[in-house]
């Protein structure tokens, strides 16, 4: 089953979404905290229901699960997991790190999705069995064989789960030709374009990955939780080039 019609409703979304908190933006927003200790802004409350309400419009059926609250049950298997503003630490502060991403499931399997990072004019898709795109170019994951020759995407050294190894992470980092922490979706989004060969996402939430693992799976990358399990629902998330997969086996064992 190709998904098309799923992944140009992503992609429209997902700008119409990241020029909404652009906007937002540029009059000026206010954080408030969540129970998690996370900031949510109204930027990211009003991202969620464009997306939503035209989800509901164009695919009734579908379930939705969003990360400031949107909840609908699926009629069908189908889910939208939506993060409208992915980075709002860095929408507050005015770094353009931060993106709109919007992924679908389809009975357990995520089958397309869009991250939009729009004050960098960038626009990523992956649909199931169409490969992924940027800006209308074909992306994949680098051919890098060896962390000498690698570039390692780390988002958090601060972050809860990076206990579990932080006693061999240092010697384990100092193997890389170079370190980078742009924050989950964009160290993502490098990965997919081959621009970055290691991603290390040490806690994140359904809504973090939905669409990031389909780019890169789509790229020719390889994605699993710190389990090793192919899902998004595992707390965390390590991807890379296929070749450089043992590193980062040798890092979690």
């Amino acid at each position: 089953m190709r998904f098309e019609r799923e992944v140009e409703l992503a992609k429209l979304l997902a700008q119409e979404a990241g020029a909404l908190a652009v906007d937002y933006q540029r009059k000026g927003v206010a954080a408030e905290t969540k129970p998690d200790q996370s900031p949510v802004t109204a930027a990211d409350r009003a991202c969620e229901r464009l997306i939503v309400d035209q989800i509901v419009h164009e695919f009734p059926e579908d379930g939705i699960l969003g990360e400031e609250g949107a909840h609908r049950e699926s009629r069908n298997g189908r889910k939208w997991i939506i993060d409208p503003i992915d980075g709002t630490k860095d929408f507050l502060r005015g770094i353009p790190l931060w993106a709109v991403l919007i992924g679908l499931e389809q009975d357990g399997e995520i089958v397309a999705g869009a991250a939009h990072s729009p004050r960098q004019g960038l626009l990523l898709w992956a649909g199931r069995g169409q490969g992924s795109w940027a800006n209308g170019a074909q992306i994949h994951v680098s051919g890098k064989s060896e962390p000498g020759e690698a570039i390692l995407a780390f988002n958090g050294f601060n972050k809860a789960g990076v206990s579990r190894f932080s006693n061999r992470l240092l010697p384990w980092v100092h193997r890389f030709w170079a370190c980078r922490s742009l924050g989950g979706c964009m160290d993502a989004m490098l990965l997919a374009q081959g621009m970055a060969d290691v991603w290390i996402e040490p806690n994140a939430s359904a809504w973090d990955l939905a669409p990031l693992k389909i780019l890169i799976e789509e790229a020719g990358g390889r994605f699993s939780s710190f389990a090793g399990e192919n899902s998004i629902y595992g707390g965390n998330a390590c991807a890379c080039t296929p070749a450089l997969e043992p590193y980062i086996k040798e890092l979690l064992a």
